[in-house]
């Protein structure tokens, strides 16, 4: 069984207000526009980005689309 906490009425010291880091909901939309595409790639490709995902709790197609995303990101020749 849990133990019960108990409070005590003692001073809290110097309070401050913090400004709120946190971004509003219309800011948390997704704003890219996504294209499905068809992709053939080796099976040994897809189990390693499947066992990888498992591990982290994620989906394997995320971390291929954050890769590929990542990698136009930081090739893209600046105009």
């Amino acid at each position: 069984m849990k133990t019960k906490i108990e409070y005590t009425d003692e001073p809290l010291g110097e309070l401050m207000v913090i400004k709120d880091g946190l971004p509003s909901p219309d800011q948390l939309i997704l704003k890219d526009d996504n294209v499905k595409i068809t992709i053939a790639l080796k099976k040994s490709s897809v189990e390693f980005f499947k066992h990888e995902a498992k591990k982290h709790h994620t989906s394997y197609q995320r971390m291929i689309r954050q890769l590929i995303d990542w990698y136009a990101v930081t090739n893209q020749k600046s105009a």
